[in-house]
């Protein structure tokens, strides 16, 4: 049964953020004034389900920011987030393309900002993975002329060759990233070498001798500028905390309600978390004790798929299977507002597993046609 607790919304600051459906548009959504109420201001795209997301990543750099979008039909776009323009297609095969099987879709898609800004080219390395474990690394360079991009041998290995990837994650300085899924455990790489540094340990088996699956459902580095601490959550709705300096296993591992984890996003503290359930319970969570902050109260009748949190301002934006998208207080944990788009309904019967928000003030970049 949908909750129906009756929240007062008084509006959020002004904010901006970028969402992603099963249909394949890219949508702004904008809130002006001190206390706004958010509207969807730009649609870029045509509905087709053929072009659903499947993973998204932003380069937000002041000068010269990158969007990258990984879609059902095996094409990667890189997008001016400014104004929704086309800058980059990579495909599936052919020159600077990267192979990627009918059967084996895009789980995990990184925009990295190492590179270079030239006068004749601007140079982004992009990190994917897709679901039966295939990575790869490459540069590729957008030349400011209409002859298309320059495109460097891309570094490919295999990260497990069973299981599947269901979650993937790049820590601050981009030298390391994590993976994780379904029979794969929580495993980190060096990313200039190629090469796995550590993986998880199983947990033992319970009181009862019964010992649970591998199934990773959502992982994030607790601090994005150390990349030794790791939180994930798992579909059988445990949250687990890796130290890979002290242990292959959880240093805390606990539940949270009755429902997989969906979504993990970790705060600019370093210590707090946010989590989402695939009931719709949202939390945040200290991770130095594993202890409960509180629920975040509002209506919430869908699964989140995802968590976006606020490079300055104290909010987060929560995406989920009901179609809305919603902005919360992190210190009261109250609703500030939330925007419903009729074509994220289409979550509900979609198989989209991750949406990425993207939030701003308005005033970092200026949108051509807002008004």
């Amino acid at each position: 049964m949908p909750r129906t607790s009756t929240v007062e919304c008084p509006g959020c600051p002004p904010i901006r953020a970028l969402t992603f459906d099963v249909l394949g548009l890219v949508k702004v959504v904008e809130s002006r004034g001190k206390q706004g109420i958010p509207k969807v201001i730009e649609r870029w795209g045509e509905p087709d389900s053929s072009r659903c997301v499947l993973a998204a990543s932003i380069n937000d750099r002041k000068d010269d920011p990158l969007l990258a979008v990984a879609r059902k039909n095996g094409l990667i776009e890189v997008l001016n987030p400014l104004n929704g323009d086309a800058l980059v297609t990579i495909t599936k095969g052919g020159d600077g393309g990267l192979h990627v099987p009918e059967d084996d879709p895009i789980a995990g898609l990184h925009l990295l900002k190492k590179g270079r800004l030239e006068s004749s080219s601007r140079l982004f390395t992009l990190l994917t993975c897709t679901k039966k474990g295939n990575a790869s690394l490459k540069s590729i360079g957008i030349t400011n002329s209409l002859s298309g991009s320059l495109c460097t041998s891309p570094k490919t290995w295999s990260i497990s060759a069973v299981g599947e990837i269901f979650c993937s994650a790049v820590d601050g300085s981009e030298n390391h990233a994590l993976f994780g899924g379904k029979g794969v455990e929580i495993n980190v790489w060096d990313l200039d070498k190629s090469s796995k540094i550590w993986t998880a340990r199983s947990p033992p088996k319970n009181s009862l001798d019964i010992f649970t699956p591998t199934w990773f459902t959502a992982a994030t580095f607790l601090d994005k500028e150390d990349h030794r601490k790791i939180v994930a959550g798992t579909n059988n709705h445990q949250v687990r905390l890796y130290d890979i300096s002290a242990q292959r296993r959880p240093i805390i591992s606990f539940n949270f309600r009755e429902s997989p984890i969906k979504a993990v996003t970790e705060d600019l503290d370093g210590y707090t978390i946010y989590l989402g359930t695939g009931s719709g319970d949202l939390a945040s969570i200290d991770m130095r004790t594993g202890k409960l902050l509180g629920c975040f109260v509002g209506k919430c009748s869908g699964s989140i798929r995802s968590i976006a949190r606020h490079p300055e301002l104290p909010v987060i934006a929560s995406c989920g299977l009901d179609g809305y998208l919603r902005f919360w207080d992190v210190k009261t944990r109250q609703l500030l507002s939330a925007v419903l788009e009729n074509s994220l309904y289409c979550f509900q019967v979609g198989n989209l597993r991750r949406i990425l928000n993207w939030l701003r003030t308005p005033t970092t970049y200026a949108m051509p046609r807002c008004s």
